[in-house]
């Protein structure tokens, strides 16, 4: 008996989909569009975050050994260096291979007669964290071998300082798109039990019990959630392979899109934001759909 009825009430749902079909095609395109709009911010916010995070791991500080180390003498410092808190990887550079480097960027003729003895061994550090570079420079320094630390503390400023307003930023448009969303989605989906008020009336007045009228709402804003959540998942995915291949291929080959134009694939957010879009478009579709028939149950 009990199966029968909600096996009755869940088809009366679907048939509601189809009876109202042009209200439900508008709750859809309604879910869709925020979704979309919603996706679109956050894939913005991770892809920023990660160039960000680029931009970071290539703002390296360089410590000079002392001229009077052997290469091995040199090379010997590194345990010590590597001990210094917030160091992430180290990689020793001899006097020779820093001379070729620096031959390579310029005119061979230009620089007649300059030896190796004119660089120093070095150590290139990457730093887990760069808003402590100043710190992490100073422990360098006092490094016993290190003669000198050369780092960009102006670049790292700015990098955590970008960092820090975009992460605010994405925060705060992130929570008001969801607040909109869910109004403007709720909404929608009251305007299409509007038209139904005398229908859910008479079937109070009758003796249906609330769960009774509600399920069919509850489906049918289930169903309306995942059908919105899924295609805009597809135009998402759709949109940003677009998105994607037109920006790198317009700046294909320059130095941006080696240094700065790293998108995350799509690939590796597809998972989390399927199940996110779904979630949120149930999670509404329901919300809405019992919320929306609340005030025509008091009868």
């Amino acid at each position: 008996m009990i199966l029968s009825r909600s096996g009755y009430l869940i088809r009366e749902g679907f048939r509601s989909i189809k009876t109202h079909a042009f209200m439900s095609f508008a709750s859809v395109t309604i879910i869709m569009a925020c979704l979309i709009i919603m996706g679109s911010v956050t894939l913005l916010s991770f892809n920023i975050d990660a160039m960000i995070q680029s931009l970071e791991d290539r703002n390296e500080v360089v410590a000079f050994v002392d001229e009077e180390l052997t290469p091995d003498q040199a090379e010997a410092l590194r345990p010590a260096v590597e001990a210094v808190p917030n160091v992430q990887e180290v990689f020793f550079m001899t006097r020779e291979e820093a001379m070729d480097i620096f031959m390579g960027k310029y005119d061979a003729a230009l620089m007649e007669g300059i030896d190796a003895t004119v660089f120093r061994h070095r150590f290139i550090i990457h730093l887990n964290d760069i808003a402590q570079m100043a710190q992490t420079k100073s422990a360098l320094e006092n490094v016993e071998g290190i003669a000198k630390v050369k780092a960009h503390l102006e670049y790292a400023s700015a990098f955590v300082t970008l960092r820090n307003i975009f992460t605010v930023v994405a925060l705060v448009l992130t929570i008001i798109l969801v607040l909109v969303s869910v109004f403007i989605m709720s909404n929608t989906i009251k305007l299409t039990t509007f038209g139904r008020r005398e229908e859910i009336a008479i079937m109070k007045m009758v003796g249906a019990t609330n769960s009774f009228i509600r399920l069919p709402f509850v489906v049918e804003g289930l169903v309306l959630g995942l059908l919105g959540g899924g295609l805009a998942f597809l135009v998402e995915w759709g949109l940003y392979t677009v998105l994607v291949r037109r920006v790198t291929g317009a700046v294909v080959g320059s130095v941006i899109t080696e240094t700065l134009l790293s998108f995350i694939p799509f690939s590796a957010i597809a998972l989390p934001l399927l199940a996110a879009f779904l979630a949120i478009g149930i999670f509404v579709g329901v919300f809405g759909g019992v919320n929306a028939i609340r005030n025509y149950l008091k009868v």
